[in-house]
């Protein structure tokens, strides 16, 4: 027995509580090198705790498929983490709020070509998952020597249903 997620479509409104959308929507803050290129100024609040620093890594996930099995999230307690995928296809976001220490209720987003997304620093998610083909990603996230890790699973998963 599981529990239904249908994902909705990745917004800056509904997905504020955890984090930043990352895209090119509306119009550019300003122009830049002899105005042929826009620029969207400063769209993630990156944060990182004591003792560590901003690192830039390159993830290659393989894909997934929908209904996705949800078991487990994660959260990093000591920075944010941003994806900005390498590729123009959508993937899967999924969210919990914090109740007390441990996820609450799943929300599962997906993402619209182009669209990258920054985690709030302590955000419960689930685990990188494009849903086309293997997806390449440059990730800015917190490193240092420090835990930064915490997994929950579910007694009961979740199944994230096509849309």
């Amino acid at each position: 027995m599981t529990h239904s997620i249908t994902p909705q479509p990745l917004s800056v409104a509904a997905f504020a509580p955890f984090g930043d959308v990352l895209d090119t929507l509306g119009p550019h803050d300003k122009l830049i090198n002899q105005g042929l290129c826009g620029r969207w100024h400063d769209r993630a609040q990156l944060d990182f705790g004591p003792g560590g620093r901003a690192g830039v890594s390159l993830f290659r996930a393989e894909p997934r498929q929908l209904p996705y099995l949800l078991e487990m999230v994660e959260r990093h307690p000591e920075g944010s983490q941003a994806f900005l995928p390498m590729h123009e296809h959508p993937f899967l976001v999924i969210v919990a709020p914090d109740a007390g220490g441990v996820p609450g209720t799943p929300r599962a987003f997906l993402t619209a070509p182009g669209q990258g997304i920054n985690l709030h620093r302590g955000t419960w998610h689930g685990v990188l998952t494009p849903l086309q083909s293997s997806g390449l990603f440059a990730v800015v996230d917190r490193i240092g020597d420090s835990p930064n890790l915490q997994e929950h699973w579910f007694d009961t998963p979740y199944t994230v249903t096509p849309p």
